[in-house]
């Protein structure tokens, strides 16, 4: 197994810029200070609590107490393990990562799957991208295919890295295997179809694609993860989806349909007041609008609209204009989407354009081209919500009978009811009623009877998902719950010329070490008392499991940064001696109890003497007025 050198690690945290880590998956924007705000990544927010504060090199969230610094940053969102994220960082910020002798470095064979399919993904991308450039004849059918037909710009091409693939497969399968990848990973690509179980040989990789136009899908760090491949006349007859326009990758360990967004990457970078995301409905929807200058539009990957990828945008941006086919299918799919999206507290507008009965984005920019293209959009009509909703539940409202509203009124109200704010809700109610015809004051009424039987249908559900939610809760409280041991370890975090003097003013059999702020003052003082502490920026020699990491990253994170000796940010003695106090107390008082108890009742336990219980309590009550005083070294 390759062993990452510890200098290498603390060099990666040194030199990796947290915010540019972070920037990667959460829009930050000053807090004042050297602090950076965003949504947090781990939990869905609408009031940003996510800080991060590059110089100290950590980040916390106040809404759900995740904690960490860089390395923990990428661990967890992008599930790798600690060597993983480690080389990483090196990679992405040019630092070379050495391993120690004798370990030799990762091998193809020590690479996880994940990390090779990604890698096995990037190579099929620059494959299938020089099979488009090729001065050959099937470059030239997919340069036509693409300047001529479809009318895209060349340099389109060369900015998504637009691929082809002949009817073989174009050497795909011979290029895999000389890059040398694993067979695990060659199975669980997505790229072949592989029909028995022995070894893999040049002969049982057969392509999945075949005679398409390649568009790589990448997710919203920018990483190729999948393809979306495009049927043209080069397609064989023997493609098993030989009829289908579009074939996706299928699902593997890199690719979720519904977790991502094509072209989420770039417009991420374009959203801001005024310019929300436009989402469309294909990837050469979203390719058009981006060669006429709207660089903020995304796609779904050929399915429905999830929950996780609205989640997904609430980290960037709340407000999203929809720009679907205006057909019935393309309606009753926006129908679907709004609740989520207003559970997910975006900001929903659909665009439509005036007269039009079939909106198609990627023709409707083809014709305008880049120079009139900003002023289409503009001209586009932005309809709300409720409007839309409205609309699409009784489209002709004019003639509709009262029961036809009453339907219709009940269809909007199970819309509404995802929306979190009372304020927002009581808003689309009135909006609705005024949009159906219907007296305000009795759409409310009916909303209110509509939320009361929801809200009585779920007490009757069962509650075993609340009771797993209160045991997390419990064991999130536990860690960050206030107690002298975790008081005393941020002291030695902050004021590490603190360690010492409490380590032998603490005797181990005082800290509870059964909760986790315990455990670790019990490990940290040890080092302390053996003069053997590596300092904070060593800590990694502790081999941290990742609640211990983040507890440490949170009281790192909540206070200065100790600059050298105690008493540049004030003398924080009196709170480690007030500390110490309370630990002694809680360790002395109980034996006194007893002893009270005892002599009290001097017939309940014969055994006792007296005249020792009278001086262990003299000497007990000594240990408790007897003043806290920290001596410090020089």
């Amino acid at each position: 197994m390759s062993v990452i050198k510890p200098i290498c690690i603390r060099d990666v945290k040194l030199r990796a810029n947290l915010a540019d880590v972070v920037s990667r998956m959460v829009t930050l924007r000053k807090a004042g200070g050297a602090r950076m705000k965003g949504l947090c990544p781990f939990h869905n927010e609408k009031t940003p609590s996510f800080h991060v504060d590059a110089d100290k090199g950590f980040y916390k969230c106040f809404g759900c107490g995740k904690a960490g610094d860089a390395i923990t940053f990428v661990r967890e969102t992008e599930q790798l393990s600690f060597s993983e994220a480690v080389e990483a960082l090196g990679q992405r910020f040019g630092i070379p990562i050495e391993y120690e002798e004798g370990s030799g470095g990762p091998s193809a064979a020590d690479r996880t799957l994940r990390q090779e399919v990604f890698d096995l993904h990037d190579a099929a991308a620059e494959h299938f991208y020089q099979v488009f450039k090729a001065k050959d004849a099937t470059g030239e059918f997919f340069r036509d295919l693409w300047a001529n037909k479809r009318k895209f710009p060349a340099d389109l091409a060369d900015e998504f890295k637009i691929g082809g693939v002949d009817a073989t497969g174009s050497g795909l399968a011979a290029l895999m295997l000389r890059k040398k990848f694993s067979e695990e990973a060659l199975r669980r690509c997505g790229l072949f179809f592989i029909y028995d179980d022995t070894a893999i040989t040049l002969h049982s990789l057969r392509p999945r694609f075949r005679g398409r136009l390649m568009i790589p899908i990448r997710d919203h760090q920018g990483r190729v993860c999948a393809f979306t491949a495009r049927q043209t006349t080069l397609t064989p007859d023997d493609d098993p989806a030989k009829e289908a326009k579009y074939v996706n990758s299928p699902e593997t360990p890199i690719f979720t349909k519904g977790n991502l967004l094509f072209n989420l990457d770039r417009a991420r970078s374009n959203v801001g007041e005024g310019k929300p995301f436009v989402m469309v409905e294909g990837q050469l929807d979203a390719l058009r609008c981006w060669s006429v200058g709207l660089k903020t539009a995304i796609a779904p990957q050929g399915t429905s609209i999830t929950e996780s990828q609205l989640v997904l945008l609430r980290r960037y941006h709340t407000q999203v204009e929809c720009f679907f086919d205006s057909d019935s299918a393309g309606q009753k799919a926006a129908l679907r989407f709004l609740p989520m999206a207003l559970k997910a507290g975006l900001e929903i507008r659909f665009l439509t354009l005036a007269g039009a009965t079939k909106l198609d984005p990627d023709l409707l920019f083809l014709e305008s081209g880049p120079e009139r293209a900003a002023e289409v959009y503009r001209g586009l009509v932005r309809r709300s919500a409720m409007a839309f909703a409205c609309e699409v539940a009784l489209p002709d409202v004019a003639g509709a009978s009262a029961e036809a509203k009453s339907r219709a009124a009940q269809t909007v109200f199970e819309i509404i009811a995802a929306a979190e704010s009372e304020m927002t809700r009581s808003q689309f109610v009135a909006d609705a009623a005024a949009h159906l015809r219907l007296p305000i004051a009795a759409a409310q009424k009916d909303f209110q009877n509509f939320a009361l039987r929801q809200t009585r249908q779920a007490a009757a559900r069962p509650a075993a998902a609340e009771v797993t939610a209160s045991a997390s809760a419990t064991s999130a409280n536990s860690a960050n719950a206030h107690t002298p041991e975790r008081d005393l370890l941020h002291l030695c975090l902050h004021y590490q010329v603190l360690g010492k003097p409490i380590s032998s003013a603490v005797p181990h059999d005082w800290i509870d070490a059964g909760h986790l702020a315990g455990a670790l003052l019990n490990r940290f003082l040890a080092e302390f008392e053996q003069n053997a502490w590596p300092g904070i920026d060593h800590l990694d020699q502790f081999d941290l499991n990742p609640e211990e990491r983040a507890l440490v990253a949170s009281l790192l994170f909540d206070a200065p940064v100790d600059t050298g000796t105690y008493k540049d940010l004030g003398d924080p003695r009196p709170k480690a001696e007030q500390a110490i106090a309370q630990l002694r107390s809680r360790a002395l008082e109980p034996r006194l109890r007893q002893i009270e108890l005892a002599l009290a009742n001097p017939h309940a336990d014969s055994e006792s003497d007296p005249i020792s219980l009278l001086k262990e309590r003299s000497e007990l009550h000594r240990l408790l007025r007897q003043p806290i005083v920290l001596t410090m070294a020089a």
